[in-house]
């Protein structure tokens, strides 16, 4: 029993996959790739309901356990927080795992591996530090300043950044990190692309929000908000940068 079990622990050490399986979640194609990828950067653009905060659930726990580091998971607001861990916990249960410590916000493992999750602001997050993982949690809904104050975390544990979220209109970091042509590992996933999700809810969900609503959280459309005066186009079409300015 002892070599079954330290063979499965280092197959579930080196394929988070199986790991998950361990947990009873049987990956989509795209959640495996997200957990057995390399990439220190990670956006995932995925609609309500598609899994993308199991995924990172899973992603947490396994960086925890196996990394013995520390996870950090930020979100816009406390209640968001503790429903990640919340689910994490309910992994670690599944496992039969005895916990050192745990609170609302925070769970604790003998090999000293933690995960603590805090709104997501930036004054709430700055002092902790040498995280193997941060998380942000509906990032496009998340202040511009908050990546700022993570990004240090990550500094001295060549940690990794995983941001999951739905569109927020055209705006904030989230926004522009996906247009760019910076080095993030981007993600996907409609609700189309997610089996999970019959067409009869998707009609409802249609009747009950609206097409724009619908749009942003089930089809990931980046969108412009109601109170804007000028579409976002129009303002970016209006600066250029080959034009020299009248004075310095």
């Amino acid at each position: 029993m002892q070599a079954n079990s330290a063979y499965a622990q280092l197959a579930h050490a080196l394929d988070p996959v199986l790991f998950a399986e361990a947990c009873g979640i049987t990956c989509d194609e795209w959640q495996a790739d997200v957990l057995r990828s390399s990439s220190k950067r990670a956006l995932l653009l995925c609609s309500r309901q598609s899994g993308k905060s199991t995924a990172t659930a899973l992603a947490s726990l396994h960086t925890a356990l196996f990394a013995a580091g520390l996870v950090v998971i930020v979100s816009p607001s406390q209640r968001q927080s503790g429903e990640m861990i919340r689910t994490i916990r309910g992994f670690a249960v599944h496992l039969g795992l005895i916990l050192a410590s745990e609170s609302v916000l925070k769970l604790e493992f003998d090999n000293g591996g933690r995960i603590v999750a805090l709104p997501g602001s930036e004054k709430t997050v700055r002092g902790l530090a040498a995280a193997a993982l941060v998380v942000i949690d509906e990032a496009s809904r998340c202040e511009d300043e908050l990546l700022a104050a993570v990004r240090p975390m990550l500094a001295t544990t060549n940690g990794r950044l995983i941001a999951l979220t739905t569109p927020a209109g055209r705006r904030g970091w989230f926004y522009e990190a996906w247009h760019s042509d910076t080095d993030w590992l981007r993600i996907k996933v409609s609700a189309s692309d997610c089996a999970r999700i019959s067409a009869e809810f998707l009609r409802e969900e249609l009747k009950v929000l609206g097409a724009q609503r619908f749009s942003e959280e089930y089809q990931l459309a980046f969108i412009d908000s109601n109170e804007a005066v000028f579409p976002s186009d129009i303002i970016a079409a209006a600066f250029t940068d080959t034009v020299r300015p009248l004075w310095m």
